[in-house]
């Protein structure tokens, strides 16, 4: 491909809300700047679903344009396999399966590569069989990657997901809460999560500290998931409003949590979020299992915020040398296999040491913030499209 233009289409919707959409986005953008590849998606550009700039919007412009162009194209064909004449990257999850084009039917590139993110360990007896028709599956940690070679899948690469280095490093709070010990946790809510994880834990720390804060960005935009949080009985159940949403702040409540200890920030779009975890102290991620790298958590750790992470899946990749207080207390789920239960105690215990050893959480977060500074979507960008030209 040395000296041609890389046609790539990017085969899941872009967004500023959600993983995957963060994931294309960043992509476009990083692309958007590289004469060497023409990107394009064939989902429907929702500027509502998307915060940037007037100045991005306007490196955009052409990716906008060549998506519009493509989607119309699709639209008008037959519900059937249709093969553009471009590197496919298509999302895949815990079904192995990508999702058909905007005419209703298979969708192929030349080649089709799958980008892969899943939540469990065994795959099933015919994952090789399903995965055969990619000419590469890009797993998003090494954990997945791990999975998928010992399932005998072909032709694995592994490129971890990024941050934006503009927007996510470290830089003066803004002091909002002065006097107090500021805790952050997001991700969807939901089992995997472990939010009834961080509820059980807050509840113990907060009645020995008066002065910590959780702040939470929990949002989930498949509500009826949020159900999943029940199951491990760690917290009271959760309840929902009349229209079908949970109603968090109600929750955390009956789960013995006062008020003025705990705030929900809602939807928050991902351009604005550096400025928020930075007036934490620490973030807060027992999840019990990860496919990629948790963005979440990429993204904290980048801003300098001694994070706190279940030493399992795709956290593996970010608990290195210094760079996390981790969780190693990690017990089988047997219901789910590849799913891990941290230990409570050792989640306050973990709080305990950033609030009494600030020096100590500092070093935390920097080292934390070093780690995430090498790994940007350039460079994610970069990875995926040396993938694509020796596929």
């Amino acid at each position: 491909m040395a000296g041609m233009t890389q046609r790539i289409v990017i085969h899941w919707g872009l967004s500023s809300l959600h993983g995957w959409g963060v994931y294309g986005l960043n992509l476009a953008m990083a692309w958007a700047g590289d004469e060497a590849v023409e990107a394009v998606t064939d989902y429907e550009v929702n500027r509502q679903h998307i915060t940037l700039d007037p100045l991005q919007w306007h490196a955009l412009a052409g990716f906008q344009t060549r998506s519009a162009n493509l989607r119309a194209q699709l639209l008008s064909q037959k519900s059937e396999p249709i093969t553009v004449n471009a590197a496919l990257l298509a999302a895949l999850g815990n079904d192995l399966q990508a999702q058909p084009g905007p005419h209703g039917g298979p969708l192929k590139g030349h080649p089709s590569l799958g980008t892969i993110f899943f939540e469990r360990e065994a795959l099933g007896p015919k994952a090789r069989e399903i995965l055969a028709p990619h000419a590469a599956i890009i797993a998003g940690s090494s954990w997945n990657a791990e999975v998928l070679r010992a399932h005998g899948v072909p032709k694995v690469e592994l490129v971890l997901q990024g941050i934006d280095p503009a927007l996510f490093h470290p830089a003066p709070r803004r002091g909002l809460f002065p006097g107090r010990f500021v805790a952050f946790s997001g991700g969807k809510l939901e089992a995997r999560k472990g939010q009834d994880n961080v509820i059980a834990a807050w509840r113990i720390f907060a009645a020995r500290h008066p002065d910590a804060l959780l702040i939470s960005a929990w949002h989930n935009h498949w509500p009826e998931g949020a159900r999943s949080i029940d199951a491990s009985r760690r917290a009271v159940p959760l309840p929902f409003r009349a229209d079908g949403t949970p109603d968090i702040a109600a929750w955390v409540a009956a789960n013995g949590i006062g008020a003025e200890q705990f705030l929900d920030l809602g939807i928050v779009p991902n351009v604005l979020m550096p400025a928020i975890l930075r007036e934490a102290d620490a973030a807060l991620f027992p999840n019990r299992c990860e496919g990629g790298t948790n963005l979440v958590v990429m993204e904290a750790m980048a801003c300098g915020v001694p994070c706190i992470l279940s030493a399992n899946t795709g956290h593996l990749d970010l608990v290195k040398d210094g760079t996390a207080l981790a969780l190693t207390d990690q017990r089988p789920i047997p219901a789910i296999p590849g799913w891990r239960e941290s230990n409570i105690e050792e989640i306050v215990a973990a709080l305990e040491v950033v609030y009494t050893d600030r020096a100590r959480a500092t070093a935390i977060g920097m080292a934390g913030a070093k780690l995430l500074s090498g790994l940007t979507w350039t460079k994610t960008a970069a990875e995926m499209k040396r993938i694509v030209s020796i596929v």
